[in-house]
C-alpha cells in the first residue's frame, strides 16, 4: 500500500482499515462517486480528478455529499502534461476508479496496460453501464435503462402500472457503486499478497441482474418471474402490505412470519384474522386486505405508530426522509451528521453562511477500532492540485509550467 507520510499525516485516523491505500478517483455524477466515498469513509487516500473543463457536473448539493474525505486535483488529459502527471501519480496508488465509456482512457493513452506498465501493482477499476464486452458496450444508458435490460425494472411498482421510478436508484447504486468497490476491495486483498494488481471490469447493469435472486427463484421454479403483485414481496399476501393511513400517509406491515402476524392481529384486536396469514385463494386475500384497510384507514399514522409501539410484530410507519433524519434509531448510531462536520476554512470560503440545518449521513459501516470521521468536505474543482502535484515529485517551476500550458487547473 502507498505510504507517503506527507499525505497520511493529514488523512485517516491509524484505526482506519484502508489507511495508506491511495484512490485515484476520475469518476462523475453517482455510481464512482459514491463507491470512492465509500473506500474514502473507510480511511483511503482518494484523489478526486477532473478536467479543467466542465468537470464533475453532479449537481452541487450532490456534489457535496459524495466526495467528503477526498482531496481535488484538475487534469486535462488531452495535453501530454496532464497524462504524465497522471501516470506519474498512478505510480504511487493502489487504486484507479474510471467511469468512461470502454475506450475512452486507451485512447488518452491511461488505460489498464498503460497504467499496469508503470505499476503493475495498481488495481484498476472500470465502472461502465454495460461493461468491457458485449453487443451494447458502447451504448449509453441510465438507471431504468441498465434495470430494464436486467429484467429487474420489470419486478418494480404495482401492478396494472408501468414500472416504479425510484429516487434511489438500485441500480447506479447497488449494481454500479457497491459492486464496485466488492471488486476493488477483493482485488486489493489480492494485490497486498502477490503484488499484481488487476483491471476489474465493472458493468452497471450486470450488478443489479446478479441480485435479482428472488426472481429468479421464481424462473427457476415456474418457468418465468412472478409478475408485479403476484409474489409474496410485491402484494400477494396482505401481510406483506403497504397500508394506507386516514391522514394519507401509509403504515408498513410486513408480518411474513406466523408470530408476527399474530401478535399484530391482537394488538389491532382482530384475532379473527389470524387464521387468514397466507389467505387459500385470491378472493380471501382481498377481503382480508380489504378489511385491514378499513382498519388502517380510520386512524392517522401517528395514532397507529402509538398505537404498534413495542408491538414486536414487523410493523412500521413509512417515514419520510427529513422525518427518518431525526428518528432516535439512526441517532443512537450516528448515521446522521451536519453537513458543516469536517468543514475547513477552505470549504467555508466556498459556502460563507453554511446552514447548519443541513445534513449527510454516516459511514454505514461500523466496527470495532475504527471511528468515522469527516476528514474534510468535498473539494472545490482542483483545490488541491498544487499539493498532489508537489507529493508526486513537482517541483515548483513544473507545476507552474503545466498550469500555464492549461494541462493542469
Amino acid at each position: 500500500m502507498s505510504q507517503n507520510p506527507s499525505s497520511l499525516s493529514s488523512s485517516a485516523p491509524a484505526g482506519a482499515p484502508l489507511r495508506g491505500v491511495r484512490v485515484l478517483d476520475l469518476t462523475r455524477l453517482l455510481p464512482g462517486p459514491v463507491c470512492a466515498l465509500h473506500l474514502a469513509d473507510l480511511g483511503a487516500e482518494v484523489i478526486k480528478i477532473e478536467d479543467t473543463g466542465a468537470g464533475d457536473y453532479a449537481a452541487a448539493a450532490l456534489r457535496t455529499l459524495v466526495n467528503r474525505n477526498k482531496r481535488g486535483l484538475a487534469l486535462d488529459l488531452k495535453q501530454p502534461g496532464g497524462v504524465e502527471a497522471l501516470l506519474r501519480l498512478c505510480e504511487s496508488a493502489d487504486v484507479l476508479v474510471e467511469g468512461f465509456r470502454p475506450g475512452v482512457m486507451e485512447r488518452l493513452g491511461v488505460g489498464y496496460a498503460a497504467v499496469a506498465a508503470r505499476n503493475p501493482r495498481i488495481v484498476y477499476c472500470s465502472i461502465t453501464g454495460y461493461g468491457q464486452t458485449g453487443p451494447y458496450r458502447d451504448a449509453p444508458g441510465h438507471d431504468m435503462n441498465y434495470s430494464g435490460w436486467a429484467g429487474v425494472a420489470d419486478q418494480m411498482g404495482v401492478p396494472g402500472q408501468p414500472p416504479a421510478l425510484s429516487n434511489l436508484p438500485v441500480a447506479d447504486l447497488l449494481g454500479g457503486s457497491m459492486t464496485a468497490a466488492m471488486g476493488i476491495l477483493a482485488a486489493l486483498f489480492d494485490a497486498s499478497r502477490t503484488g499484481t494488481g488487476r483491471h476489474v471490469d465493472i458493468a452497471i447493469a450486470d450488478g443489479v441482474l446478479a441480485h435479482a435472486v428472488l426472481p429468479l427463484a421464481a424462473v427457476n421454479t415456474h418457468g418465468q418471474a412472478d409478475a408485479v403483485g403476484q409474489s409474496k414481496l410485491t402484494g400477494a399476501l396482505p401481510c406483506y402490505a403497504m397500508y394506507a393511513t386516514a391522514d394519507g400517509r401509509y403504515l408498513a406491515v410486513a408480518a411474513l412470519e406466523r408470530k408476527f402476524w399474530d401478535a399484530f392481529c391482537a394488538r389491532i384486536g382482530r384475532a379473527d384474522l389470524q387464521a387468514l396469514h397466507y389467505p387459500l385463494a385470491p378472493a380471501q386475500a382481498q377481503w382480508v386486505r380489504a378489511e385491514l384497510q378499513a382498519l388502517i384507514g380510520a386512524h392517522p399514522l401517528a395514532w397507529w405508530t402509538d398505537k404498534l409501539r413495542d408491538a414486536d410484530c414487523c410493523v412500521t410507519p413509512v417515514l419520510r426522509l427529513q422525518e427518518a433524519l431525526d428518528n432516535p434509531q439512526f441517532a443512537a448510531r450516528a448515521m446522521v451528521l451536519p453537513l458543516d462536520a469536517g468543514a475547513t476554512a477552505s470549504a467555508a470560503a466556498t459556502n460563507p453562511t453554511p446552514d447548519r440545518a443541513q445534513r449527510q449521513f454516516a459511514c454505514p459501516v461500523k466496527m470495532t477500532g475504527f471511528e468515522f470521521s469527516v476528514r474534510q468536505p468535498a473539494p472545490r474543482p482542483g483545490e488541491h492540485t498544487e499539493d498532489v502535484l508537489r507529493e508526486a515529485g513537482y517541483s515548483a517551476a513544473e507545476i507552474q509550467a503545466l498550469r500555464s500550458r492549461g494541462a493542469v487547473g
